[in-house]
């Protein structure tokens, strides 16, 4: 007789969400470091998402505390990686992450970049490229650190163009610095230090950072995709493809590698790790009962964007007015690990949101819960402003 997988209904599914995304108050972390590590990666795309994922999830947030590990500990770093997105992981994982990914990334960015450079800059072909990339590393350690437009008065080849997307109705020309800059960094030669600004601000130097070891590809998915599940299982082969933007081939080989086992979930089946594919309450004892939760999460957090399938916690009726044209999430009102609506800041630092979903007899306390954590949102926001970088219909009416 086949033995049936276990089933992992989507309750369970919630459940694990709320422990392992630390977004019950009960699961609050202490820092950073730990909420980094539970996420596996915080998208880095729009700087303020990082900061706001990170203290919805701290016991205690403030915007220092985030500062702190990507800019004096520096025991967070920013990689080019997953789904050619800008990841901030652990200083610990980024080896995993850089030889996993964002190696195979830079390859690319390197081929494209010298393709556009050759088509549209008159002079540049790979040598020239590799002599400016090292003027630039020569630059960054007489300096220490600096912004882009600094090392250009170093190495003036940075100022020169490449028109992108010639005769499109987005034609535009970008700076080979800007694009030098990106690709270094993908390589994993150089860092974002902190901003000229405000911890909002898109303005930052940069600086030289040690070489990561060079990990052995296949160990490295392996590592990757372990700890993915850990914090994302149980899921689907394709969650995992999506997630990590690698070929079906390479994520079912990472997947065999780190052993794992075939559950059952509402929308098909699943996988989950070795001894993960029961309920909490049959593996650990510690069961769903958790104290009712609400959660206000920034556009392009790392739980709004875990799973390619969402429909478990996501009614995909309210997409249109929370997510933007190419697929990128604004800001999500959480109750009891379901999105149930949106929220923005208004120009006067006021916090509003609006419910999509009919919460019946859970309204009320819903409300009350919603209610509080704006205010401890708002608490530690103080007079900064967020406006996120995509921008999202129900965001911009609420602002409106």
């Amino acid at each position: 007789m086949t033995r049936q997988p276990p089933f992992l209904d989507d309750d369970e599914r919630r459940a694990r969400l709320a422990r392992r995304h630390l977004l019950a108050p009960a699961y609050r972390a202490a820092t950073v470091e730990q909420v980094t590590e539970a996420m596996v990666g915080l998208h880095a795309t729009d700087p303020a998402t990082v900061y706001l994922s990170v203290c919805a999830r701290l016991a205690r947030p403030a915007a220092a505390e985030v500062e702190r590990a990507l800019y004096e500990d520096v025991s967070l770093v920013k990689l080019l990686s997953m789904r050619r997105t800008i990841f901030a992981v652990t200083e610990e994982f980024a080896p995993y992450v850089s030889s996993s990914t964002a190696r195979a990334i830079a390859v690319k960015e390197r081929a494209t970049l010298v393709k556009h450079l050759r088509e549209s800059a008159e002079g540049w072909d790979e040598p020239r490229l590799a002599a400016t990339e090292q003027a630039v590393l020569a630059a960054l350690a007489a300096r220490g650190e600096a912004t882009t437009a600094e090392l250009a008065a170093d190495v003036p080849a940075l100022r020169e163009t490449i028109l992108m997307a010639p005769g499109k109705p987005y034609e535009a020309r970008q700076s080979v610095g800007s694009r030098l800059l990106r690709l270094l960094a993908s390589d994993g030669h150089v860092r974002r230090c902190r901003p000229r600004g405000s911890w909002l601000s898109s303005s930052y130097p940069w600086a030289l950072v040690p070489q990561w070891p060079d990990l052995p590809v296949r160990e490295a998915k392996a590592e990757v995709v372990r700890r993915w599940l850990a914090a994302f299982g149980p899921a689907t082969v394709e969650d995992v493809k999506w997630w990590t933007g690698w070929t079906l081939g390479d994520t079912r080989k990472a997947l065999a590698d780190v052993g794992a086992v075939e559950v059952g979930l509402s929308d098909g089946p699943g996988l989950a790790l070795p001894g993960d594919d029961l309920p909490d309450e049959e593996r650990a004892g510690q069961g769903r009962a958790l104290e009712p939760w609400a959660a206000l999460l920034p556009g392009l957090d790392p739980t709004v964007l875990g799973w390619r399938g969402r429909d478990w916690y996501l009614d995909p009726a309210h997409m249109p007015a929370l997510f933007d044209r190419a697929g990128n999430p604004g800001p999500t009102v959480w109750w009891r690990g379901r999105v149930v609506g949106g929220w923005a800041q208004r120009a006067d630092g006021e916090l509003v949101w609006r419910l999509l979903a009919d919460l019946g007899t859970e309204a009320e306390p819903a409300g009350r819960a919603i209610a509080a954590e704006a205010e401890r949102l708002a608490g530690w926001l103080g007079a900064v402003r967020v406006t996120p970088r995509f921008r999202t219909p129900l965001e911009r009416e609420l602002t409106g």
